[in-house]
């Protein structure tokens, strides 16, 4: 049933003070720490690649080492979604209505709709990061694992024992972090930006990332997060992370990738058969990481 004069009943009539219940839009958030781009595929595809390995010694006279390994390894797929919602107004609301500045097909949240539905659909992929998703495909495991394969072993993007958000727990993390390697083996040159928290952890963060200085403890010393660099972008937080207790470091590869199909549009139209104008919003994108090392994933549960 569209939206009629009974459900805004008060608009057809003068003298109302006011019309509330909208508010200002809320920044992008999932822009912190994914990368994003165009697309005209139904289906984006990143291929991860072994290269050379170690070097070995040569003796003297004999035949040097050949390490012919390289080649495809992983496959890392985004898949375009649509996202569709609408809404229709009779003709009588729309000309009956005494406050058309603030109840109109423009203002009635449809972007605003689209827009958290694209951070919730986007932040999935930190949510419901130690669960494998098929559909990705990538290296076998989820995102957040401790047995990433490569050539001859594994590396991890995450505790064994998961840790709360303090300074004990980055600092091991960046310790992790420089010494990922890449599929070959070799020490890959990863380093950390920023750190992702949510809003119950934003206080923490404030305090950690905003002095020079150690927290929570009687010592006179530095904080080395700080005064090394080792976090150069500080920190970000995002509401639509669904734990209260998960943290995320991005690192400096871009790996978690935004695929934008078709940018959000309306399309507004009248029924020729009831005169209700018709208001239908539509957009397509797909997500998905290309490779583990982007992140650094913690999920404490306390």
């Amino acid at each position: 049933m569209a939206i009629n004069r009974n459900s805004a009943r008060d608009l057809l009539k003068p003298g109302l003070a006011d019309v509330v219940g909208k508010y200002p839009t809320l920044p992008t958030r999932y822009k912190e720490w994914a990368s994003t781009s165009t697309s005209k595929m139904a289906m984006e595809r990143i291929i991860e690649m072994r290269y050379a390995g170690l070097a070995q010694l040569k003796a003297e006279g004999s035949a040097t080492t050949f390490d012919n390994a390289s080649g495809e390894r992983f496959t890392y797929v985004a898949n375009m979604i649509n996202v569709g919602l609408g809404f229709a107004l009779t003709r009588e609301m729309l000309e009956d209505n005494l406050y058309k500045e603030h109840f109109n097909p423009q203002s009635l949240g449809l972007a605003e709709s689209f827009a958290q539905f694209k951070e919730v659909y986007v932040h999935s992929l930190l949510n419901t990061a130690t669960t494998y998703n098929s559909s990705i495909v990538a290296d076998g495991v989820a995102l957040s694992s401790t047995a990433h394969p490569i050539d001859n072993g594994t590396y991890a993007n995450t505790f064994t024992t998961q840790l709360d958000f303090n300074e004990a727990a980055i600092e091991s993390a960046l310790n992790t972090i420089r010494l990922w390697p890449d599929q070959a083996g070799l020490l890959a040159m990863v380093r950390a930006r920023k750190v992702i928290v949510p809003v119950a952890q934003s206080w923490a963060a404030e305090r950690l990332f905003k002095t020079e200085l150690r927290t929570n403890t009687s010592n006179n010393d530095v904080s080395a997060i700080i005064t090394s660099g080792a976090m150069p972008e500080g920190y970000a937080v995002s509401e639509f992370l669904t734990s209260s207790f998960a943290w995320f470091i991005m690192t400096s590869v871009k790996g978690l990738r935004v695929f934008d199909r078709t940018p959000y549009e309306m399309d507004i139209q009248v029924d020729p058969l009831t005169g209700n104008l018709m208001c239908v919003g539509y957009e397509r994108y797909g997500i998905t990481y290309s490779n583990p090392r982007a992140v650094f994933v913690a999920t404490p549960t306390s």
